[in-house]
């Protein structure tokens, strides 16, 4: 973690380059230096935030005011901050007027006023909102007993963030930000300096505020479609204690005895997240046999083979092998976290593989988790049922790049595959999923729009969009939905004017070159066709991830014409592919 003298160097460095961002701060108490720190911060993730801060103590006034400067800013972000302090000092005037005999709802009435700051944030602009939540504090007037006092300010602290995650989730582009965890790691000595704040009306103390812009800028990036999606792991000593090869599959340490502990929770914790979607690969130096064994035969072992999407264990260089899984997953390294316990292995892969995340585990493993769990590498804002299918996914994949070997002839090979998409507009089911889409979605992206499942469902129910998600299915298993497109209509006075604008255009790269570019555009232009489109126009807006997609347009046969690419619907020929529709 960077402290605050290094974020306010970044302040004087070159931003041009970098990506903007623009952030409204409201804060019920002094917030300059956790916007420094925020822009410090944005500037180690590679953004240039654009901050409007609003004045000291203005949160209602701005949000209320539909003339108020943050209106008028037109923010992407909202972060809004309440302080426990400042609550504390509510709930001590509410005390002084009524007794704890009327406090018991002091929560549910808190809550009802964040609601009506969000909803009325929400009817008026679609930024997304950061909403931070309260850090623990205890007045000590009830001591213990304060978890059984429901008027109590502990109990209805407690209480009062339970129901702001409730409402989190209930609520399209709503996130919490985890100020309580912060502070429960760091220590509140660390988070709150109580001489500063007399001072100066400060309650984050500046030792806490690289904390705090971090977790808000993991958001951020989260938003901006910046996620790990793989982990690679090493084997000996780090899944498990010893050397496979050497000490033997009943020698290996995992279990409840021991060190042997601290490998198996760390295997929960791997466990968890392919449960949540993370892929799982392999990456070890061993003979494949004896590195599979484990898996196979140690009564201990939580991860099983059925959770690894890639198995990679031989003798070759670590950063080749690497290379190979990039190869089948079809993902940016940039997505890709290794976990090796040996420091001369990480150092090869991070000097060999660009842009791999490569954490500097501790000698010690039982310090491997709680190291992990302050890196906080896996943040996201969404998740689906079919997450929990992606491993099965990706093993499916490497069956068939296997099996593609075979086949001299690509034709042949899609022949042989018996593709069927199921094509549609968006629905409930398919919406969760075109969000999580879009926020993933990096090379195979036209314009690398956002969208979270509050803008797809908005979207979805507009009569000025047309919506198709397409789903792969062939004879190795489902792939699920793989694809989604949204139609602009842009009707005009005359027929010959109407036009399709493809807002959005993105897409899985695991079926790439599988015809679904063709299958994707005939039914594109036979909904034109149908409902009296000329034209269908489309764009590339570049960005560092996405230039795979530069020629997309190009090779399906559209036009340059004014900055965009334009097709003629009346002389399109349907392109072939061997996908059938369901």
């Amino acid at each position: 973690m960077n402290d605050f003298l290094h974020l306010k160097k970044n302040l004087k460095k070159d931003f041009s380059g970098l990506k903007p961002i623009k952030v409204a701060v409201l804060g019920d108490s002094a917030t300059q230096f956790l916007v420094q720190a925020l822009r410090g911060t944005g500037y180690d993730f590679g953004y240039d935030l654009n901050v409007f801060e609003a004045e000291f103590n203005q949160i209602d006034q701005q949000v209320l005011d539909p003339t108020s400067e943050l209106y008028e800013f037109q923010a992407e972000v909202v972060l809004i901050f309440q302080a426990t302090h400042k609550l504390l000092q509510k709930y001590n005037k509410k005390l002084n007027q009524t007794g704890f005999q009327n406090l018991s709802g002091f929560a549910e009435d808190t809550l009802a006023h964040t609601k009506q700051l969000i909803s009325t944030l929400q009817s008026k602009t679609n930024a997304k909102i950061i909403f931070c939540n309260y850090t623990e504090e205890d007045d000590r007037v009830f001591g213990q007993y304060a978890n059984k006092v429901e008027a109590s300010f502990v109990y209805q602290l407690r209480k009062l963030n339970f129901l702001t995650e409730e409402l989190a989730g209930q609520t399209g582009n709503l996130y919490i930000c985890d100020l309580s965890t912060i502070q429960n790691t760091i220590g509140r000595e660390t988070f709150w300096a109580p001489n500063v704040y007399t001072n100066t009306e400060m309650v984050v103390s500046i030792d806490a505020l690289p904390h705090f812009a971090q977790a808000v800028l993991q958001i951020i990036a989260a938003f901006q479609g910046s996620f790990k999606k793989c982990v690679i792991l090493d084997l000996d000593n780090t899944v498990w204690g010893g050397v496979i090869g050497d000490d033997g599959l009943e020698n290996i340490q995992i279990g409840q005895l021991g060190i042997g502990k601290a490998f198996t929770e760390f295997q929960y914790w791997v466990k968890k997240l392919q449960q949540r979607g993370i892929i799982l690969a392999v990456c070890s130096k061993n003979t494949e046999s004896i590195a599979k064994e484990p898996f196979e035969k140690h009564p201990d072992m939580v991860l099983k083979l059925a959770d690894i999407a890639v198995f990679v264990a031989n003798w070759e260089n670590k950063a080749d092998n690497i290379r190979k899984i990039q190869k089948i997953l079809n993902i940016g390294f940039d997505s890709m976290v290794f976990l090796d316990d040996n420091p001369f292995e990480r150092n090869i892969v991070r000097e060999n593989v660009p842009g791999i995340t490569v954490p500097e585990l501790p000698e010690d493993p039982a310090l491997y988790l709680d190291y992990l769990y302050s890196l906080n590498l896996f943040e996201t804002i969404s998740h689906s049922g079919e997450d929990a299918q992606r491993t099965q996914q990706y093993q499916k994949e490497a069956e068939r790049v296997i099996f593609q070997e075979a086949f001299t002839n690509e034709d042949d090979f899609l022949k042989s595959l018996d593709m069927i998409s199921d094509t549609k507009p968006f629905d409930n089911f398919s919406i969760p999923r075109v969000a999580q889409l879009s926020q993933r979605s990096n090379q195979f992206n036209l314009r690398t729009i956002r969208y979270t499942e509050d803008d797809v469902k908005r979207i979805a129910q507009s009569d000025k969009y047309v919506t198709f998600s397409f789903t792969l299915e062939d004879k190795f298993g489902d792939n699920g939905l793989i694809c989604a497109v949204i139609l602009e209509k842009r009707d005009a006075q005359t027929p010959e004017n109407k036009t399709l604008f493809i807002d959005t255009w993105f897409m899985s790269c695991r079926v790439l070159k599988r015809g679904v570019e063709a299958y994707t555009l005939n039914t594109i232009v036979d909904w034109a066709k149908v409902n009296g489109y000329a034209t269908v126009v489309g764009e590339y807006v570049p960005t560092p991830k996405n230039e795979m997609v530069r020629d997309h347009y190009k090779n399906l046969g559209f036009a340059s014409k004014g900055g965009v690419w334009a097709l003629d619907v009346a002389t399109y020929e349907n392109k072939t592919n061997y996908i059938t529709r369901k």
